[in-house]
């Protein structure tokens, strides 16, 4: 029986277990929340987005023109030219090319011409007269200055007068191999005499020397040139006398430095003259002990910046107060110089300025007209250019008293007070 009973309580215990495998698993318990924020959580920002770049703006730039590139930097403002008038410009250009100015004057046209700055309307990329602004600086005494310019000239292959004045300031500056590059790359007028001369030149200097013999042969055949024949028959045979060395023009310069001559044995021309200083071009310098002694003092305060003591002007003007007449002449000439550094007049010495008898001259009164106005409107450009007109049409003798008196006024009323100073000081220097 105990047998029995423990069998069935087997069976009992068997079926409970099997009761409690059938019951679904009880989930497990959650992890405890967390603490509550009273703000939701901020969405995630939204990915950033890139702005399409704005369209690109095409500026057309203005083709440099015959007065863009700098020859040097001369503080003149780059609006020079605005207002001037072209046909003025290709009027003076080519006149102070060919003749010498004063000091003054010529100080005035170098400091204008070496300005890099937009030219008059219509100047465009001409080149004759990209050449006329670069033989005026050579003529009047900055080669270097035409040389940096016309290094940037374009152009130079197809015009042979441009290039011409290209390899003579090049060769004026020291810069063979750049006139010989340009001598090599010109396609037109390669068969002028300048260009056979200096292609036997550049092939004397490369060491070709029986391509140099015959070139020159044909230059001498289209003209004799005694000088250049004596000095380049000594190049090609390396030796023997070449005479004394020539200094005419740039290719003469660089022919006697190749030789190798004594340069201080030859006269220069003013272009070769201004080649040969060290440095920039000089301003113009005045001995003021060879004013006369009565201006003296107005000669030294003209040489400052500032202005002219009111009292010197009427010292000037109490001077011109005598019956001799040359000494009146004198005196009121060096009153109506000094005039215009003495600014604001008062009605007084405005009245005594008008009673002197100075006359006008010999320059033109048209001209004389052009000038004051240009310097009225502050045309920069166009009142040195009228300005350095009236001092080429002038030639040797120079501008008259008068003449003078209205140029120093108009060069100071336009912006141009170191160069009225300098003409105001030229006449002074010259009443005797």
């Amino acid at each position: 029986m105990s047998r029995v009973l423990a069998f069935l309580a087997a069976l009992a215990l068997a079926a409970e277990g099997s009761a409690a495998l059938a019951q679904p698993a009880e989930p497990m318990p959650a992890a405890p929340p967390g603490p509550i924020s009273a703000i939701p959580p901020a969405p995630p920002p939204p990915a950033a987005t890139v702005a399409p770049p704005p369209p690109v703006q095409v500026t057309r730039l203005a083709a440099p023109d015959a007065f863009s590139t700098p020859g040097r930097e001369t503080g003149l403002p780059p609006t020079l030219w605005r207002g001037t008038s072209l046909a003025i410009a290709k009027a003076v250009l080519p006149l102070i090319a060919q003749r010498p100015l004063p000091p003054a004057a010529a100080a005035l046209a170098r400091r204008v011409l070496a300005t890099g700055a937009p030219g008059p309307e219509g100047a465009g990329s001409d080149p004759e007269l990209t050449a006329a602004r670069a033989l005026a600086l050579i003529a009047q005494g900055d080669p270097q200055a035409a040389a940096a310019i016309l290094a940037r000239a374009p152009g130079l292959d197809r015009d042979a007068e441009l290039a011409r004045v290209a390899a003579e300031s090049a060769l004026l500056a020291g810069h063979d191999a750049r006139a010989c590059g340009i001598e090599e790359a010109l396609t037109s007028g390669r068969d002028d005499i300048y260009w056979l001369r200096l292609r036997s030149y550049c092939q004397a200097i490369a060491g070709k020397t029986s391509e140099a013999q015959l070139t020159f042969e044909i230059a001498q055949a289209q003209a004799k040139d005694p000088v250049f024949a004596r000095l380049m028959a000594a190049k090609l045979a390396g030796g023997g006398d070449p005479g004394p060395p020539s200094l005419r023009n740039g290719l003469d310069l660089a022919l006697s430095r190749s030789l190798e001559l004594d340069l201080s044995q030859a006269k220069p021309s003013p272009a070769v003259a201004a080649a040969l200083a060290e440095g920039a071009p000089t301003e113009p310098a005045f001995d003021l002990a060879a004013a006369p002694p009565e201006l003296a003092a107005t000669a030294a305060a003209l040489v400052g910046a500032g202005p002219l003591p009111s009292a010197e002007l009427e010292r000037l003007l109490d001077s011109a107060d005598v019956r001799e007449p040359h000494a009146r002449a004198r005196a009121e000439a060096a009153a109506l110089l000094a005039a215009p550094f003495a600014e604001p007049l008062g009605p007084t010495l405005r009245a005594r300025v008008a009673a002197l008898n100075v006359p006008e001259g010999r320059g033109s009164a048209a001209r004389l007209m052009i000038l004051a106005g240009a310097a009225a409107e502050k045309r920069l450009g166009e009142t040195a250019l009228v300005a350095l007109w009236l001092a080429a049409d002038a030639g040797a003798a120079g501008l008259s008293p008068g003449e003078r008196a209205l140029v120093v006024s108009a060069l100071r009323r336009a912006g141009f007070d170191r160069d009225a100073r300098a003409f105001a000081l030229e006449g002074l220097l010259a009443l005797r």
